[in-house]
C-alpha cells in the first residue's frame, strides 16, 4: 500500500505539485483581489462622505451668502437710502429761499426785496437746485454700486475661505464667528455716506455747480439737451476736483480703526475702548472695497442715469420745448424735484434697477466675484 502509493506519487508528483501552486496562487489571488476589493469599497465610502460633506458645507455657505444679500437688500441698502434722502432733503432745503421770494412780492408783510436781494436769492436757488439733483444722482448711484460692491466681496472671501480650509467644522466656526462681527460691521458702513461723507460731499457739488453755472443767467434758454449736458458737466467738474479719488472717503472710512472707534462711541454715548471688536478683518474687507470703487467702475452707470432723469424731466413738462428752449428760471423748480425719486426706497426706485440690470456692471461683478480685474 506504501508503496504503491509511493509509485503514484512518484508518477504524479510534477502534477500534484502544479495542481497545489495553481490552487494556491488562485487561493493568494483571490484575497488579494478581496482585499483590494475591499480597499477599494472603503475608498470610495470615504470619498462619498467627503462629497456628502463638502455638500453640506457648500450649503451652508450658499445659505449663509444668501443671508448676507437678503440683509443687504432688505436692511442695509433701505436703511441707507431713506438717511441719505433726508440728509439731502435737510442739507440742501430750497423752500426758504422760495418763500423769500414770496415774501418779496409783497404778498406779506415782510418788505419787497431789493434787486440785489431778489438777484442774489435767485442763484442761490440756481445753485442749490442742480447740487441737490447732481448730488443725489453721484450718492444714489455711488451707494448702490458699493453695496454690491460689498456683498460681492463677502461672497468672495466666503468662497476663498472653502476652497483653503478642508475642515469643514473648521470652516463652519471661522465663518459663524465672522459673520457675527465682520460680516455686520462691513454692511453697516454703507450708511457712512449719509452719516460722516454727505456734507464733504455737497459741498465740493455745490463748488463745481457754482462754476459750470456761473455764465448761465436765468433768462438764458435752456432745453433738454443742455440740461442734460449741464448736469454731465457738473459731475466731471466735481470728479475732477476729487484729486486722487479722493471722493472714496465719502464712501468708506479711511481708517477701519477711527471708524469702530466713532461706532463704539455713538453706540455707547461714550468713549468705550472695550467696545471695539478685532478690526483686522474689517479693515482688509475695506481695503479691498477701496481698490474696487478706485477702478472707476461708476462712469457709465452716472451717465445713464443722467440721461434718465432728464427723460423725467421732459415727462414732467409735458408739451415739447420748442427751441432754444424754456428760461432757466422756469425750469429750476422741476430740476429740484428730480431729486426725490432718485432718492425713493430701492423697492420702489427705477434708477437703482436700471444700474443693477446695465450690462457692464453685471459683468464688472461677475470678473470682481471671480477676482480677476475687470477691464473699464
Amino acid at each position: 500500500m506504501l508503496a504503491s502509493a509511493r509509485g503514484f506519487w512518484g508518477r504524479h508528483r510534477r502534477k500534484i505539485l502544479v495542481s497545489l501552486g495553481v490552487a494556491g496562487a488562485g487561493y493568494a489571488a483571490y484575497r488579494y483581489l478581496d482585499s483590494h476589493r475591499r480597499q477599494l469599497v472603503r475608498v470610495e465610502q470615504r470619498a462619498l462622505e467627503e462629497r456628502a460633506a463638502e455638500e453640506i458645507i457648500k450649503n451652508q455657505l450658499q445659505t449663509h451668502f444668501e443671508n448676507v444679500q437678503k440683509i443687504s437688500d432688505t436692511t442695509t441698502l433701505p436703511f441707507a437710502m431713506h438717511y441719505l434722502r433726508s440728509r439731502i432733503m435737510e442739507e440742501l432745503d430750497i423752500s426758504h429761499l422760495t418763500e423769500k421770494l414770496m415774501h418779496g412780492k409783497g404778498e406779506s408783510s415782510a418788505p419787497a426785496l431789493t434787486p440785489k436781494e431778489k438777484y442774489d436769492t435767485w442763484e442761490k436757488i440756481k445753485i442749490l437746485s442742480f447740487t441737490r439733483t447732481v448730488s443725489s444722482i453721484w450718492a444714489m448711484t455711488l451707494l448702490s454700486l458699493y453695496v454690491r460692491v460689498q456683498v460681492t466681496i463677502l461672497g468672495r472671501h466666503l468662497y476663498l475661505d472653502f476652497a483653503r480650509v478642508t475642515d469643514g467644522a473648521q470652516l463652519q466656526e471661522g465663518s459663524d464667528t465672522f459673520s457675527k462681527s465682520g460680516h455686520k460691521d462691513f454692511l453697516a458702513t454703507a450708511d457712512y455716506l449719509a452719516t460722516y461723507g454727505i456734507n464733504a460731499l455737497i459741498t465740493k457739488m455745490q463748488h463745481a455747480a457754482t462754476e459750470i453755472l456761473k455764465e448761465k443767467q436765468l433768462k438764458d434758454p435752456m432745453g433738454i439737451d443742455e440740461v442734460l449736458e449741464t448736469i454731465l458737466q457738473i459731475l466731471k467738474q466735481f470728479m475732477g476736483l476729487c484729486e486722487d479719488n479722493s471722493w472714496i472717503n465719502y464712501l468708506v472710512p479711511e481708517n477701519a480703526n477711527v471708524y469702530a472707534q466713532l461706532m463704539a462711541v455713538s453706540s455707547s454715548g461714550f468713549d468705550d475702548s472695550s467696545l471695539l471688536k478685532d478690526v483686522r478683518k474689517l479693515d482688509q474687507l475695506m481695503s479691498e472695497t477701496r481698490i474696487v470703487l478706485s477702478r472707476n467702475i461708476m462712469d457709465r452707470s452716472l451717465k445713464k442715469i443722467a440721461s434718465v432723469v432728464v427723460e423725467d424731466l421732459a415727462v414732467q413738462i409735458g408739451a415739447p420745448i420748442p427751441p432754444p428752449g424754456l428760461p432757466l428760471a422756469k425750469l429750476l423748480a422741476k430740476v429740484a424735484q428730480l431729486s426725490l425719486p432718485l432718492l425713493e426706497e430701492p423697492d420702489k426706485n427705477k434708477h437703482i434697477q436700471i444700474i443693477r440690470s446695465m450690462p457692464e456692471v453685471e459683468l464688472f461683478y461677475t470678473f470682481l466675484y471671480a477676482n480677476m480685474p475687470p477691464e473699464t
